[in-house]
């Protein structure tokens, strides 16, 4: 069976700055939360930093050039905070501002439409100094950066994001201690959620300050989450991770609440006003996807939630994350009706990890991430097809690139990176992307 995506179907590709930069040190950035991190014997596999990445700091010609070949109509990228304020407040760095001012000229000359996210993950270290993302006065500090950012590159970017998943960013920083800056706790996990909830409705209005026709969103994270067992224990963590990990940034941003498993303990740190300050209209609404989760109760865990593998014999990626296409096309579903309404919806992250191999004719064939994007984007047909308006599809990755906690251990992307030398080989997925960049139907089985 083939099915065609609709007319005007945007097709994109994904990045961001600190898993693809590199140069750490040059043209004036600052440390971030992840140069620290990295540098801290076992936070990362095999001690993996960000330091080189994929030198897209001094390759982003090249891989623009790959950019105009798969045919893309729009890239999303992330803009550093500590390249372009590397104190993350101040004096902004001209050299961290010209060089995204180029990285945009030069997308826009090969006709595909920059949008950018505001933060990937990488505060400046001399932010988390001064208490990180526990510190309410971070959220007007991010507001500032915003209205920098924007006022720079706002005359030709016109779509915004200020968060890309703030869960994953508050949850795995903050509560579990996986990822920068490494702490764990359940109080630092419900300050770091609000306070960023806090940056993204002053951040929102920093930048229509500077300009009133950009378009503004939050790129979410939604991955069901399953009780394990029919235990009552299971069943209760299950609801807990899932207002912890799905909601508790849509659900105040969009609805002016937290979800009831968390208000009760958010109340000590709402101030009047906040909820009136987070709930900002959204222009479009913008999410991410990868997998859905069985969940079972932790007692060890801040908020005593815990995840077990997929059922035996369940086709899974190297991540060990479930290939579960139907549990996608429900959360496009459910997106709609609880959140997005008549917005458009855009999915801004969706790939999959598998470990590629180069064959003596230099070809890496990677028919598991071609079947894997074949199920997802069917799913993507499926939804809209139950009238979900979903308006485009950009694919994570474009580069192979460093997989946070994991380092260069995971490849997510289309073009093949050897880190060794830098070389961009693509993969075979590259090219069936770029069929459907270009026009085709999808192949369904």
């Amino acid at each position: 069976m083939t099915e065609h995506f609709p007319d005007n179907f945007l097709w994109g590709a994904s990045t961001s700055a600190y898993q693809i930069e590199g140069a750490v040190a040059e043209d004036g950035r600052g440390p971030s939360i992840w140069d620290t991190f990295s540098h801290q014997p076992g936070n990362v596999l095999g001690d993996d930093t960000g330091d080189v990445a994929c030198d897209h700091y001094h390759r982003w010609p090249e891989d623009v050039a790959l950019m105009r070949e798969l045919g893309i109509g729009a890239y999303r990228l992330s803009t550093a905070w500590p390249r372009i304020l590397p104190e993350g407040r101040g004096r902004p760095n001209p050299r961290g501002l010209e060089f995204y001012d180029r990285l945009v000229d030069a997308v826009m000359a090969e006709n595909i439409e920059p949008w950018v996210c505001l933060y990937h993950w990488d505060l400046p270290q001399a932010l988390e100094d001064r208490g990180g993302w526990q510190n309410r006065d971070v959220a007007s500090w991010f507001a500032e950066y915003a209205a920098v950012t924007a006022r720079r590159l706002g005359d030709r970017v016109k779509h915004w994001a200020t968060f890309n998943e703030p869960n994953a960013a508050s949850v795995l920083g903050y509560c579990e201690g996986k990822h920068a800056p490494g702490i764990r706790g359940r109080e630092s996990a419900l300050k770091a959620i609000h306070v960023m909830n806090l940056a993204h409705g002053l951040g929102t209005e920093a930048m229509r300050s500077e300009r009133a026709d950009l378009m503004i969103g939050n790129i979410y994270n939604f991955h069901p989450r399953e009780p394990a067992s029919e235990r009552e224990e299971d069943e209760i963590a299950a609801i807990m991770l899932d207002a912890l990990w799905n909601r508790s940034f849509p659900d105040p941003q969009i609805h002016g609440a937290y979800p009831e498993p968390l208000a009760a303990e958010m109340e000590a740190l709402i101030q009047p006003g906040d909820l009136d300050l987070i709930k900002r209209p959204l222009d479009y609404f913008a999410f991410n996807h990868y997998t859905r989760s069985r969940v079972r109760r932790d007692p060890d865990h801040p908020f005593e939630v815990g995840t077990v593998p997929p059922e035996p014999g369940a086709p899974v990626t190297e991540m060990g994350w479930e290939i579960a296409p139907s549990a996608f096309r429900q959360v496009l579903i459910e997106a709609k009706e609880r959140y997005a309404g008549e917005m458009p919806i855009y999915v801004l992250e969706n790939g999959a990890a598998f470990p590629d191999v180069i064959d003596v004719d230099g070809r890496i064939r990677d028919e598991q991430r071609i079947a894997y994007l074949r199920g997802y984007l069917g799913a993507v047909l499926d939804a809209i097809a139950a009238g979900v308006s979903v308006r485009g599809y950009f694919v994570w990755s474009l580069l192979d690139n460093f997989e946070w906690a994991f380092g260069y251990s995971r490849r997510f992307g289309l073009v093949h990176i050897d880190f060794a030398t830098l070389e961009r080989r693509l993969k075979d997925s590259f090219h069936f992307y770029a069929e459907l960049a270009h026009g085709a139907a999808l192949e369904r089985e």
